[in-house]
């Protein structure tokens, strides 16, 4: 009797560091898509529609840069416009959905190779 509760207590202890090393390794896939999403996506936006759209233009600024787009994206952070967050969190969202459809497809490979042996 006590060697099974040892052994349960063994198991839990497993199974937190195995939770605290998941919660670990998600926090830092989070915190740099975020830090991706913040400062990295607002350049790339920047850029793609300086060249496809023309220049940017901040009120009477007409050769505003990415920085000053970076001050508006910022801005609309602050006011919590829902299309700013969704390119702040959406290199992270895109991670997540590859990362969802990697098990997706690997889950019934799995599974019938563990039915065969």
């Amino acid at each position: 009797m006590a060697t099974t509760d040892s052994l349960n207590d063994l198991e839990s202890a497993a199974d937190e560091r195995s939770a605290g090393r998941r919660l670990r390794r998600e926090s830092i896939i989070f915190g740099s898509a975020f830090a991706a999403g913040l400062l990295l996506m607002p350049f790339l936006i920047w850029l793609v529609g300086n060249r496809v759209l023309g220049g940017y233009t901040h009120r009477q600024d007409l050769h505003a840069g990415p920085v000053k787009l970076l001050g508006d994206f910022f801005v609309g952070l602050a006011h919590g416009s829902v299309i700013f967050w969704c390119v702040a969190v959406g290199p992270y969202l895109l991670i997540s959905l590859v990362r969802l459809l990697y098990a997706f497809i690997r889950s019934p490979q799995a599974a019938s190779t563990s039915s065969r042996g």
